[in-house]
């Protein structure tokens, strides 16, 4: 056997031992169309208290599901909220399941978030939005920020709020390793790409991709940043992989989910269910929240 196919073999393996971005476990009788509970209300009004919608960004192989437990707490708290599916790939195995989105390209799903917050500003009338993004939306947002007009002419984001985002990437228990360049175009990239989509490739630590995104720093100036991150994390590994560095302009706060509630041990898929993970939300956007800290 080649060292190719062994490699392909031995990534094929890590997958079904459910090592790599792991989906989120809710239901997906819809596939994932229709919005969660308190989202992707077109007449909603912002407030004066909280003048920016916030917009709900999910991960790899998720849908807009992936957020049934805190838009709607989002929503309670004063903040309109919206929400989209993204990334839907048939090209591979797992992108042609049911309900799963964020395979594609990230370059691609980056232009559908950028025509996503341009409906929310219209149909709002808000300049700008804040931004809560899981795993892959972190730096997919950061992609549409970046390349994908959101700084012009003014920045449409005033706060990005990531949870267990790959922003730099992952070794993912060391799969990375097994992937000659992550730039999806190698052989052996291409391989794996069409069992578990592009995207998954893009966010291995390396790739070309990332390299590119990050090349010139972690941040655009004038847009705050929260990066949560767990201790716990099997699919950001390191977890801490996914803070973040401030340029100029900028403010970072990284923030682990176990200094505010030790017990936490919500995993990476299930994560933006953390009651932990609501209480950091809503603090980062000054939202209200009375829910318990802790599950």
């Amino acid at each position: 056997m080649s060292a190719l196919r062994r490699r392909v073999r031995a990534a094929m393996a890590a997958v079904a031992a459910g090592i790599v971005l792991a989906a989120p476990a809710h239901a997906e009788t819809d596939d994932g169309a229709a919005a969660p509970g308190g989202a992707n209300d077109w007449a909603c009004v912002p407030s004066e208290r909280h003048p920016e919608p916030v917009v709900l960004v999910h991960g790899t192989w998720g849908n807009q599901r992936s957020w049934d437990t805190l838009a709607p707490q989002l929503k309670r708290a004063g903040a309109c909220v919206f929400s989209l599916n993204y990334g839907r790939k048939l090209f591979s195995l797992r992108g042609s399941e049911p309900g799963v989105y964020g395979t594609a390209d990230m370059r691609t799903s980056a232009r559908e978030l950028a025509a996503f917050v341009d409906r929310v500003r219209a149909a709002t009338g808000a300049a700008r939005v804040d931004i809560v993004a899981h795993s892959q939306g972190g730096p997919l947002t950061r992609q549409y920020l970046r390349f994908e007009g959101g700084m012009q002419p003014k920045p449409e984001v005033r706060h990005l709020v990531s949870i267990a985002a790959t922003n730099h990437g992952t070794t993912a228990d060391g799969l990375g390793a097994l992937l000659p360049t992550g730039s999806a175009a190698a052989a052996a990239d291409i391989a794996i790409a069409k069992v578990l989509g592009t995207a998954a490739v893009q966010q291995l630590a390396g790739s070309e991709f990332l390299r590119r995104l990050n090349a010139a720093g972690d941040t655009e100036p004038g847009i705050a940043y929260t990066a949560i991150a767990t201790r716990v994390d099997r699919v950001v590994t390191p977890p801490e992989a996914t803070f973040l560095h401030p340029g100029p302009g900028a403010t970072v706060t990284n923030l682990w989910v176990q200094d505010l509630c030790p017990t936490d041990t919500f995993h990476h898929g299930i994560l933006p269910d953390s009651p932990a993970v609501a209480h950091l939300v809503h603090a980062a956007l000054g939202l209200p929240h009375t829910g318990p800290r802790c599950a």
